[in-house]
C-alpha cells in the first residue's frame, strides 16, 4: 500500500476513534447537563433581570478554567479559554426567558412570578428555548476542554442577556466586546426548533432571519358623541383605514420576490361605546431582509398617514404621528462558506439523514450584531431540533399543532436535545479550529 494512502488511512481512523471518544464523554455528561437544564426552566428570569442566570453560568465556565469576566454589558459574561495557537472562535448562547405563565404541566414547570421593568407582577417561561440554549453551551465547554488536546485555538463563550428584547448583542458590542477581548474570526450560535425532530439540526444559507423593527403610529381626531358622527373626525375610523392602506404595501409596492411583513398588532382607542375618541395608537411590526425593502416601506407608510390624514380633513399639525425607533435587529446572514464546513461537520457526527435544509423565517434575533460590526465577521446561527417524537407523530397524523416557540405549551426533548447539540456543536469546533 502506498504511503500516502497509508497516512490517510490513519489519520481517517484517528479522527473516527476522537468523535467516538467525544460521544463516549457527552453520554456520560448528559446526567449532570440534564440536572442544570432543570435547574435553569425552574428559576428563569426576564430580559434585563438575568442576575442569577449569569452567575450560575459563570460559575460552570470557572469551575472548567476559563478567564471569565461578568456584569459585562448589563448582566453578559464573556469566558475565554487560550489554547495554543490558532483562530478566535466565538460561541454565544442568550440568558432571558419571558414574561409568560408556563401551561406546559411538567413536574420541573416554572411557578417563577416576577416583578417586570413596569413595576407589574408576571409569570416566567423559557418558552424560546434559551435554557436548552444554555445547557448545551455549557456542555459543549465542559467537552471543549475535557478534550482541549485535540484543537487549538482561542475559545470566546458569550452569555448575552436581552435578547428578547432585541438590546444584548449591541450592550455587549457597546461596552467593548471586540476591543476589551480578542476579536472572533468567526461566530456561530443555536436556537431551538419548534418544528424539528429532537436528534436533529437544521442549516439555512443566506437570510435566515429578518430585521425586525417596531413602529408606533399616533392618530389623531376630534371626538364627539357616538349618536353624533358629523361633528367629528372620527380617529378609529382613520386609523381603521391607514390598518387597510398598510396591507398594500406588501401586495402592491413590494416586488413579489422580496419578503416582508407588515402586522398591525394593536390598535387602541376610546373608552366608552357613545364616545368618539380624539387620539387612537397603532403598534406595528415590521419584518425584511432587505435594506431598500425595509426603506420603502418606511417611506410608504408616511405616504399613506399623510394622504389619509389630508383626505379626512385633519390640518397637517395633526397628521398622523409616526414613531420609527433608531434602532431594530438586523436580519441574521448565515456564511455560505461557514454553512458548508458546519454541515460536513455535523453529518459526521450524527449522519446525514440527521441534517437538514431550513428555510428562511421572518422571525428576528439579535445573534446578527456580531457579524455586522466594522471587522465583518463570518458567522451561522442553526437550528437544534426539539420536538419530541410522541408529538412529532400525532403532528403527522394530522389532529395536532406543535406547539410554536414563545408558546406557554412550548417544551424541548430534553436529553435527546442537549447530546445532539453537543455532539454537534463539539466536533464542529474542534473541525473549525482544526481546519
Amino acid at each position: 500500500m502506498k504511503p500516502l494512502i497509508l497516512l490517510f488511512i490513519v489519520i481517517l481512523l484517528s479522527g473516527f476513534d476522537s468523535k467516538k471518544e467525544i460521544n463516549k464523554w457527552i453520554k456520560e455528561d448528559i446526567s449532570y447537563l440534564r440536572n442544570l437544564y432543570i435547574d435553569i426552566h425552574k428559576n428563569p428570569e426576564i430580559s434585563l433581570m438575568e442576575k442569577e442566570t449569569s452567575k450560575k453560568l459563570a460559575n460552570e465556565l470557572n469551575k472548567i478554567g476559563f478567564d471569565v469576566t461578568e456584569n459585562f454589558g448589563g448582566y453578559g459574561i464573556v469566558g475565554i479559554f487560550e489554547n495554543g495557537d490558532g483562530p478566535n472562535i466565538l460561541y454565544r448562547t442568550d440568558l432571558d426567558a419571558l414574561p409568560m405563565e408556563e401551561k406546559t404541566n411538567l413536574p420541573y414547570a416554572s411557578k417563577v412570578k416576577t416583578m417586570d421593568i413596569y413595576g407589574s407582577e408576571v409569570g416566567t417561561m423559557h418558552s424560546c428555548g434559551h435554557d436548552m440554549h444554555m445547557t448545551v453551551w455549557t456542555g459543549t465547554a465542559r467537552a471543549l476542554i475535557e478534550k482541549k488536546d485535540q484543537w487549538s485555538g482561542t475559545l470566546i463563550m458569550i452569555g448575552q442577556p436581552a435578547e428578547e428584547i432585541g438590546a444584548g448583542a449591541m450592550m455587549m458590542l457597546n461596552e467593548g466586546l471586540y476591543s476589551k477581548f480578542p476579536v472572533p474570526d468567526l461566530g456561530i450560535a443555536l436556537h431551538s426548533s419548534p418544528t424539528i425532530l429532537s436528534g436533529k439540526v437544521g442549516f439555512g444559507k443566506g437570510y435566515i432571519m429578518a430585521n425586525t423593527e417596531s413602529v408606533d403610529i399616533t392618530v389623531f381626531g376630534e371626538g364627539a358623541h357616538g349618536a353624533a358622527p358629523h361633528m367629528s373626525i372620527d380617529p378609529i375610523v382613520t386609523a381603521s383605514l391607514i390598518v387597510m392602506e398598510l396591507q398594500t404595501i406588501v401586495s402592491r409596492n413590494i416586488n413579489p420576490l422580496d419578503d416582508a411583513v407588515i402586522t398591525v398588532g394593536s390598535f387602541r382607542g376610546g373608552t366608552k361605546h357613545n364616545i368618539i375618541p380624539d387620539e387612537v395608537k397603532l403598534q406595528l411590526t415590521i419584518r425584511t431582509y432587505k435594506d431598500e425593502v425595509r426603506n420603502l416601506i418606511h417611506k410608504r407608510i408616511k405616504e399613506i398617514c399623510d394622504g389619509i390624514g389630508a383626505s379626512v380633513g385633519l390640518e397637517k399639525s395633526r397628521w398622523p404621528k409616526i414613531t420609527m425607533p433608531d434602532t431594530y435587529t438586523p436580519a441574521n446572514y448565515n456564511d455560505p462558506d461557514l454553512v458548508d464546513r458546519l454541515i460536513f461537520s455535523a453529518s459526521n457526527s450524527i449522519g446525514n439523514e440527521n441534517v437538514v435544509m431550513a428555510e428562511p423565517q421572518m422571525v428576528g434575533e439579535d445573534f446578527a450584531r456580531y457579524g455586522k460590526t466594522k471587522e465583518k465577521i463570518p458567522t451561522v446561527m442553526y437550528w437544534l431540533g426539539t420536538v419530541p417524537e410522541d408529538r412529532m407523530n400525532k403532528y403527522k397524523n394530522g389532529n395536532y399543532a406543535l406547539p410554536a416557540l414563545h408558546s406557554p405549551y412550548y417544551y424541548p426533548e430534553v436529553e435527546k436535545s442537549i447530546e445532539t447539540g453537543v455532539l454537534v456543536n463539539t466536533n464542529a469546533l474542534i473541525d473549525l479550529f482544526n481546519n
